[in-house]
């Protein structure tokens, strides 16, 4: 059984879409007499620089065709359909023969169908460990070659994109080969259906009715999530990319995206196609410990806020925490602009609030001092301070107090009424316990969103 996996065919400048080069791929080895049983869209590392938004490599289980003949209709079909012409696109193909027969799966299914035993058990645990490295890390094109050659795999690489120094071309065989160990290397996997529209509409404006779009979103979620932002009135399903992506609808439950796809009104829809994906499961987050973080790689850490938040020019709250009250070193934790009402929650932290961070760990090497900066994907409040303390009132004229000298307490100047010391009062806190996220205009597609569930403390959705 072939697994056929493709990578980095799109252009931030000129558009395209790797999901978009595997559906037309998938559509040749069905003419050739292949089955295409499953269609994987598989989200590495978003810190990965080289990405386009959403980082995401496609591999297609196929049956009834050889391992020859499906690593030339991808050759064939990366070659006519890719981005080539930029030089910082470097596509990649990667093709592994897996000897176990394919279990069909069932496109009526009430959410994505485990990808069968047989299948992921006779993935190398090279590779399935590779896999699980390239959605933490930022791997090298060597690795991936070494490791494909050592299975036997073909690959290939497409165009001259990558070869300024960086890395050389083909770049895109990194994806592709942690794309094929994905089957078995993930056990969360959702649906994402893709709408796409006529290639020579591409980079003109998309036709789409919002409010039919609002309409079947509400009638769908909390199943069907991330297709709008409520609050903002904005929709989130449609890219704003010169691609073919007419819109992406993502969720729990694979008939229920193809359901609100097919409620929405818009211009014509030439092809579509329905993805198994990691998308949305958090996978890209590990637990990390504050003072040893990595570059590069995102982190869901603990601590304790050891400062006030602070506003800062553009838009973005910044605000420290460490491991422990009074321990160094400081992590700082960052809501940039574009989180919009996210930066709420995190300006409403107090020095000694317990929390939980998650996002990416950033060291900015092109600064004099450069400084860890974690991009916050999502956040818990564990504990929140819930008292502080405050010079007395006068209990007559309830003015505030005034100190009576070193060590000898407060006195009302007008009443002489004293007090021994400070007094602890009730704060009124804007925040509650549990855990709250970025809205859907600014998350990424490989975080989880709270609607989904399974998180260790009450949740705050966004809507």
């Amino acid at each position: 059984m072939p697994i056929v996996a493709v990578d980095d065919t799109d252009s931030r400048e000129q558009g395209m879409c790797t999901t978009y080069v595997g559906v037309r791929l998938a559509e040749r080895l069905t003419a050739a007499g292949g089955t295409v049983r499953r269609r994987l869209l598989v989200r590495l590392n978003p810190a990965v620089k080289h990405k386009t938004r959403g980082n995401a490599a496609v591999a297609l289980h196929v049956a009834d065709v050889d391992v020859d003949e499906a690593f030339a209709l991808a050759g064939e079909t990366v070659r006519e359909f890719a981005a080539v012409e930029d030089p910082r696109t470097a596509p990649g193909v990667v093709v592994a023969d897996v000897p176990v027969g394919m279990v069909a799966t069932s496109a009526a299914a009430s959410k994505p169908p485990a990808i069968p035993s047989a299948v992921t058990a006779a993935i190398p645990e090279p590779v399935v460990r590779f896999a699980r490295q390239a959605v933490h890390e930022r791997l090298s094109l060597e690795t991936a070659i070494t490791l494909a050659d050592r299975q036997g795999y073909p690959h290939a690489a497409f165009g001259t994109g990558g070869a300024d120094g960086d890395e050389a071309p083909g770049r895109g065989r990194i994806g592709a080969l942690a794309a094929i160990g994905a089957a078995a290397a993930f056990d969360d996997w959702t649906a994402a259906h893709i709408s796409y529209r006529a290639l020579d509409r591409c980079g003109t404006p998309r036709s789409v009715d919002a409010e039919s779009v609002f309409t079947a979103a509400n009638a769908a979620y909390p199943v069907v999530w991330d297709t709008v932002d409520r609050e903002a009135g904005e929709v989130v399903c449609v890219p704003h990319a010169p691609g073919p992506i007419l819109h992406g609808i993502r969720g729990d439950d694979p008939a229920a995206c193809r359901r609100v796809a097919a409620a929405i009104e818009s211009e014509p829809v030439e092809r579509a196609a329905t993805f198994h994906t990691n998308q949305g499961t958090d996978v890209h987050l590990r637990d990390g410990t504050i003072g040893d973080l990595a570059d590069g790689t995102c982190y869901r850490v603990s601590g304790v806020v050891t400062g006030e938040p602070e506003s800062r020019r553009g838009g973005h709250v910044h605000v420290d925490v460490a491991a422990a009250s009074g321990a160094t070193p400081v992590l700082r934790a960052v809501a940039f602009a574009p989180t919009g009402r996210f930066r709420g929650h995190v300006r409403a932290l107090r020095p000694g609030d317990r929390v939980t961070l998650c996002g990416e760990y950033e060291v900015r090497t092109d600064r004099l001092d450069p400084t860890g900066t974690l991009k916050l994907e999502k956040l818990a409040v564990r504990d929140l301070v819930e008292t502080t303390s405050t010079t007395p009132p006068c209990p007559s004229c309830e003015r505030t107090m005034s100190s009576a000298g070193r060590d000898q307490g407060y006195r009302c100047r007008a009443c002489a009424t004293t007090a021994p010391g400070k007094v602890t009062v009730p704060l009124d806190r804007e925040l509650e316990r549990g855990w709250y996220e970025v809205p859907p205009t600014a998350r990424r597609h490989v975080a989880k969103p709270l609607v989904r569930g399974g998180f260790d403390a009450p949740v705050h959705p966004e809507r």
